[in-house]
């Protein structure tokens, strides 16, 4: 999925931040302020948009976020008095920083990375999920390696700065290993796919095209999948939490566009991949693979995630990724998790 920040790069991206000012919107990709049809609204919308709350909202490419597209080219946003800025960055050591200053207003990221960014002092919360990996993620092994067991002495490809570092942990913990059980190779995800194809890594966490390639290699396959671990890699909408004081009924309207947006896509998934596929600039099948991977969350959804008597729900994925990055002395101390996620706005209805 998507790469990560580390609390050094928080640090270094809030000193940045003081020191120079607030220009933090260039990222790779769309420039600041676009993406797809652009942020404020469809001409079509007329007068309406020049009185909606406008507020920036940032993402990298990734189909996670892409019904924000649906939303905005649907009127979902302009019909509810809202005009997000629909931004693009792809340099996620920007997230921290563009969040601090108040750049962006709100940010789709992996609900992990956010605890990083919430424990290291970005005034955000969690408004409501966007979609979880359910089979976009995994491990591709050699035919030597049958189970995560016999991963044990093996060394294994992986990003230590995003979100695969804590999926693959996730995984051994879930089998009995830890960390030291095996040697980690610190690549990027495409590098760590290549070099897994090429013989030259025993394991390798990638998501598409390498889950679907590893057979090129003889005996490769995928070991593990986040399909068989749901409710590790799930991506969240944060806010600023000034802005979702100030502003609630914007959050509100946010989430219940984003509610639309699922519903549209999910009745129409051609038509939404088409919106989505010209949003992030990815052709259609790419757009289609890629969701064939991940499960978006809808309202119902979002109901039983975020609901705080749930044993699976956002509560205990965000207090599992608490303490795995305070084991790993990315974070120093937990912290409350009430005051990071909040239960006010997932229960929005479509209206």
């Amino acid at each position: 999925m998507r790469s990560g920040i580390g609390k050094r790069l928080v640090a270094a991206a809030l000193a940045a931040l003081l020191a120079a000012g607030l220009g933090l919107l260039g990222g790779c990709g769309a420039p600041a302020g676009t993406g797809g049809t652009g942020g404020g609204g469809s001409a079509a919308e007329g007068d309406a948009s020049a009185a909606a709350t406008e507020f920036p909202v940032a993402f990298c490419t990734w189909i996670g976020y892409a019904p924000l597209y649906i939303a905005e080219e649907k009127g979902y946003f302009s019909a509810r008095g809202i005009a997000p800025e629909l931004t693009i960055i792809e340099d996620e050591s920007q997230y921290a920083a563009a969040l601090y200053s108040g750049s962006i207003q709100a940010l789709g990221n992996v609900l992990d990375r956010e605890v990083i960014h919430f424990a290291s002092g970005t005034p955000e919360t969690v408004a409501f999920a966007l979609d979880e990996s359910s089979g976009g993620d995994g491990v591709i092994a050699s035919g030597d390696i049958q189970s995560v067991a016999d991963l044990k002495g093996r060394t294994v490809g992986l990003d230590k700065s995003s979100t695969s570092y804590f999926f693959f942990l996730s995984i051994l913990e879930k089998n009995g290993l830890a960390e030291g059980d095996v040697t980690i190779e610190d690549m990027g995800a495409d590098d760590a796919g290549t070099a897994f194809l090429a013989g030259n890594l025993d394991a390798a966490v990638v998501w598409e095209p390498y889950l679907s390639e590893s057979n090129t290699r003889e005996g490769g396959h995928v070991l593990a999948s986040s399909a068989e671990y749901p409710k590790t890699i799930v991506d969240v909408m944060v806010v600023r939490s000034d802005f979702a004081a100030e502003n609630p009924q914007a959050v509100e309207a946010l989430t219940a566009a984003w509610y639309e947006a699922i519903e549209f896509y999910r009745a129409n998934p051609d038509e939404g991949n088409e919106i989505m596929a010209r949003g992030l600039g990815l052709d259609v099948d790419e757009i289609a693979d890629m969701a064939s991977g991940i499960t978006f969350m809808g309202a119902e959804e979002n109901a039983t995630f975020l609901d705080r008597s749930s044993d699976s729900g956002i509560y205990e994925v965000a207090e599992r990724a608490m303490k795995f990055w305070q084991g790993m002395g990315v974070i120093d101390a937990p912290f409350e998790l009430n005051d990071f996620i909040s239960d006010a706005y997932y229960r929005t209805p479509i209206r």
